[in-house]
């Protein structure tokens, strides 16, 4: 019927698909976003169908015009209808507009497996670009915190006891190496992400001399896929990109608990910027530090979501299930929401003045004892029998 005709899968069906599969199945509010990676691939593929002699040259170049005249209109800001189910059924739709039949053929040798599974690897390695460029900002602020403190004292803590005296710049950078260490897993992530699967089709591959090295050149893959079976069902690199925010987020957290500590009137050791703080709506005298505090709450719901994503791989059989729809809702919310706290963390540490003489005042002398200590072993003492006369 004309109902089901649009639909990709709609080959074999007469009968509509029921309203309420339809609100479950619908994912285009989701995965809407994938719109420029899909028409990457598509125009990919085309030329790939041309090479393997299954479009002409002409048909070729038609659908390539025809999918940048789509984007064009995306990018203006056009909108998916309700009848359309996900992305890709989005551009078929929009393309079929644009050149008529022989929008088609561009489907041929391709699924919507293979096809999803290149999008969002193409979506998660445009995110790990975004997701450095900003940790980088944020190291730079410690960075240049680090040689204002140089010559500043304060307390280390341990157990939030005062432990030993140690340089503000030793503390601003003990935050910077664990960043550092997030970037590596970003780059990691982006890697894992650069495995091509476009050319496995629906779980058997392509029976069409498709050349998957054009297509890992055109499309900017590090590597290509072994297995058809492996590569429709893979989201290993969503789990290590939700990793890597986790842990990044955490990192976030743990900067966000040690300044919101250090600007309490007991510590004293920093005052927040009015920029990144917020006011009571009863209490006139409150400064909060909403940004950091909202930094600190990031954490659990990036934890959140890569154990949705675990969760949901842990049960499934090889190769594409429909669960793997939801994978892009947990990976688009945490990157989402990092992209959104790493300035706000950024903004809030580069307006926070230190207050050096409160943090020097809270040195005291007992904080000496390990170097006493120290220096009676160097004088023949052991260490045991220097530990207790000091303690």
């Amino acid at each position: 019927s004309d109902y089901v005709s649009h639909k990709l899968w709609g080959g074999r069906f007469s009968t509509p698909t029921a309203a309420a599969l339809e609100a479950v199945n619908r994912s285009i509010g989701t995965d809407f976003r994938l719109w420029p990676f899909d028409i990457n691939l598509s125009q990919a593929w085309a030329v790939a169908l041309w090479g393997a002699g299954v479009l002409t040259l002409e048909e070729s170049k038609t659908i390539e015009r025809g999918l940048a005249a789509v984007a064009q209109k995306l990018a203006g800001g056009a909108q998916p209808l309700s009848s359309d189910e996900d992305v890709h059924t989005l551009i078929d739709r929009m393309l079929h507009d644009e050149v008529g039949d022989v929008a088609s053929k561009l489907h041929t040798g391709r699924s919507r497996n293979d096809q999803v599974a290149t999008a969002t690897r193409l979506w998660s390695m445009d995110a790990c670009i975004k997701l450095d460029a900003a940790v980088r900002a944020l190291q730079q602020v410690m960075v240049d915190h680090a040689a204002a403190l140089e010559d500043a004292l304060m307390p280390a803590y341990t157990h939030l006891q005062r432990a030993q005296p140690v340089s503000a710049t030793h503390w601003m950078l003990s935050h910077f190496w664990p960043l550092e260490r997030d970037r590596a897993r970003i780059a990691s992530a982006s890697r894992a992400a650069a495995v091509l699967p476009l050319g496995s089709g629906a779980i058997a591959g392509c029976a069409f001399p498709i050349s998957r090295v054009l297509l890992q050149g055109s499309l900017g893959f590090g590597t290509i896929s072994q297995n058809s079976i492996d590569a429709v069902g893979d989201r290993d690199f969503v789990a290590e990109l939700l990793f890597a925010v986790a842990m990044l987020a955490t990192h976030l957290s743990r900067l966000a608990e040690d300044l919101i500590i250090y600007g309490s009137s007991e510590f004293g050791f920093v005052q927040f910027g009015e920029a990144f703080t917020t006011g009571s709506s009863m209490m006139p005298q409150k400064r909060n530090p909403d940004a950091l505090e909202l930094a600190r709450g990031s954490g659990a719901r990036a934890i959140g979501d890569l154990t949705t994503l675990l969760a949901t791989l842990k049960g499934l059989p090889s190769g594409y299930n429909k669960d793997l729809q939801d994978d892009k809702r947990v990976l688009f919310d945490a990157v989402d929401m990092i992209l959104l706290v790493l300035p706000a963390v950024s903004g809030a540490l580069q307006e926070i003045r230190f207050d050096v003489k409160r943090m020097r005042k809270a040195l005291s002398s007992s904080m000496m004892a390990t170097d006493l200590a120290d220096y009676l072993v160097e004088k023949g003492a052991s260490f045991r029998d220097a530990h207790a006369a000091i303690g």
